[in-house]
């Protein structure tokens, strides 16, 4: 998503900076974070939004087994209970 295409559900920049701080921080071993968590935040608000099979987000954001993978862990973390 990001630069390439805005979609109605896309975060703002004041819900970004209200939802960052509970997302769980990277890891500090093991290999880097390779997406941005914003853009990841958009997919999933646009599945959310839109009503849409994983494997069927826009092909401009991120890869749908890791949308899907981050959300099942923020589900897992309690993440998305902290945020409602």
């Amino acid at each position: 998503m990001g630069s390439l295409k805005t979609y109605s559900s896309d975060l703002t920049d004041a819900e970004r900076q209200r939802i960052e701080p509970l997302l769980p921080t990277e890891k500090p071993v093991g290999r880097l974070r390779e997406v941005d968590l914003r853009e990841v935040l958009d997919a999933i608000f646009y599945w959310v939004e839109n009503g849409v099979k994983w494997r069927n987000l826009p092909a401009d954001c991120p890869a749908w087994q890791t949308v899907y993978g981050y959300f099942r862990l923020w589900v897992r973390l309690g993440v998305w209970e902290s945020m409602f």
